[in-house]
């Protein structure tokens, strides 16, 4: 189920997508990004729709998925 960020609670938003981005470890190339970098890079993901947040009722957990991976 995708749940809009806009509905979130600005720091609950800050803080789920700050979870997301420590666990990732993506590879971001030759020059290494802050995490606060990461963070806006996720949210503008999230604002022009190219991310999306995700519910899953079976493990109980929000993810951040690419809306092209999201089937349905």
């Amino acid at each position: 189920m995708i749940i809009p960020w806009k509905e979130l609670d600005a720091e609950t938003l800050d803080n789920l997508i700050e979870s997301f981005v420590l666990r990732e470890g993506t590879d971001y190339g030759e020059q290494e990004r802050s995490l606060a970098q990461k963070v806006e890079d996720v949210r503008r993901q999230l604002i022009t729709g190219e991310a999306v947040l995700v519910w899953s009722e079976l493990h109980e957990t929000v993810n951040i998925m690419p809306r092209g991976r999201i089937k349905g």
